[in-house]
């Protein structure tokens, strides 16, 4: 696979839907991925109906 290290940092993995960063790597040299979310719904707050 040519010149590829496994210890290079990965680019930003970008969806629709959501995005993941590679973290460093810990003391036992695991590297692991952080996901942050889209929020692609709206969240409205709740009203009581009206009284007949």
């Amino acid at each position: 696979m040519g010149n590829v290290n496994a210890k290079d940092p990965v680019p930003d993995g970008k969806t629709k839907y959501y995005t993941t960063i590679q973290q460093p790597e810990n003391e036992k040299g695991f590297v692991g991925y952080q996901t942050e979310w889209v929020e692609w719904q709206k969240e409205v707050p709740y009203e009581t109906p009206k009284k007949p």
